[in-house]
């Protein structure tokens, strides 16, 4: 090898977001399995931030521990606004929001499989 490690697995890049966004308190984590639904990724994930603030430092947080530990160069968009952040990390998306912008998309709703009954 070349010094440089391994790719991450997409199961261990989800576990990173996943660890990333409960040590900065991100609320309301869903993960959504995208194998076999859609070629962008294989994971998604939705969180809250309590405020544009602390959107943006979660996405912050997340794109600098990727970069700094994995050498993962993540796209963002929305980071200026802080409303609604999408982290495209590879193999995982993660989308950040504010909660009443989380309600209003809805997005979660798109990708439960069908049959599913809504509450």
């Amino acid at each position: 090898m070349s010094g440089l490690s391994a790719a991450l697995s997409s199961e261990a890049l989800l576990e990173q977001i996943l660890s990333s966004l409960d040590e900065d308190k991100a609320e309301d984590v869903v993960t959504i399995d995208l194998r076999g639904k859609s070629q962008i990724a294989d994971h998604m994930v939705i969180a809250s931030g309590r405020s544009s603030r602390q959107v943006v430092s979660i996405a912050e947080k997340l794109t600098d521990l990727l970069k700094q530990k994995h050498g993962i160069l993540c796209r963002t968009e929305g980071k200026d606004q802080g409303d609604w952040v999408l982290i495209d990390a590879g193999d995982a998306i993660v989308h950040l929001f504010r909660p009443e912008v989380r309600e209003f998309y809805q997005l979660e709703k798109m990708w439960q499989p069908t049959g599913k009954a809504s509450a």
